[in-house]
């Protein structure tokens, strides 16, 4: 399963049920451009490759070379990341399974403008993925079909993607955050139930 996650939020912005291949990627980071407006995220993520075509795929400009010379064909045009696109990749170091060293490298942008993003940040000062990993491991603990060696699989995708649905709709519209809910987390948590009361308010009147 892939998930862009908001931490800002805590909220997940799309999902695609599927391997790990770069036609998962691209729908992916496809779904995310659909649903979000001019403004370019800055991305963090693990350092699975596809990740970084995905959003040369969704974001990228095409460019085209300057010819070398007078003879021959003129390059090809190549796809280029825009310069409002930030990037970077955590980079986790593992010694017999255990990780020992958490790294971060700049996949796209530059350093200085990702350091400006992280000083305005509610939520992290730091590159990394704890968030959309804290999140993982919440709804496994809360959604049987995605805990390990469970009997409560799908035995079609389609029909878990249905109700992984569901169970994001829950967690993000209808479950109330705890007193002990971190003022962001919290903060977001309010933020998806408005959306929640202003999508029911206009469907009934809508339907009145």
């Amino acid at each position: 399963m892939w998930i862009a996650f908001a931490p800002v939020w805590r909220l997940v912005v799309a999902f695609v049920i599927g391997k790990r291949t770069q036609q998962s990627a691209d729908l992916l980071l496809e779904r995310v451009l659909h649903i979000t407006d001019a403004h370019i995220p800055f991305f963090t993520s693990d350092q699975l490759p596809e990740y970084r075509q995905a959003r040369r795929h969704a974001y990228g400009m095409w460019h085209q070379p300057p010819r070398q010379g007078k003879r021959g064909r003129s390059p090809k045009p190549l796809l280029m990341p825009p310069p409002e696109l930030l990037y970077a990749q955590v980079v986790k170091t593992r010694d017999h399974g255990r990780i020992v060293q958490v790294d971060s490298k700049v996949v796209f942008g530059n350093l200085q403008a990702m350091a400006k993003q992280l000083t305005a940040s509610p939520t992290s000062a730091t590159i990394n993925t704890s968030f959309v990993e804290r999140h993982n491991l919440t709804q496994r603990q809360s959604n049987r079909r995605l805990t390990r060696r469970t009997n409560g699989f799908s035995k079609d995708l389609s029909w878990f993607e249905r109700q992984l649905w569901l169970s994001l709709a829950y967690y993000h519209l209808g479950l109330p955050p705890s007193p002990s809910t971190p003022a962001t987390a919290r903060a977001g948590a309010h933020a998806r139930l408005r959306i929640a009361a202003t999508l029911a308010t206009d469907h009934s009147s809508h339907g009145s």
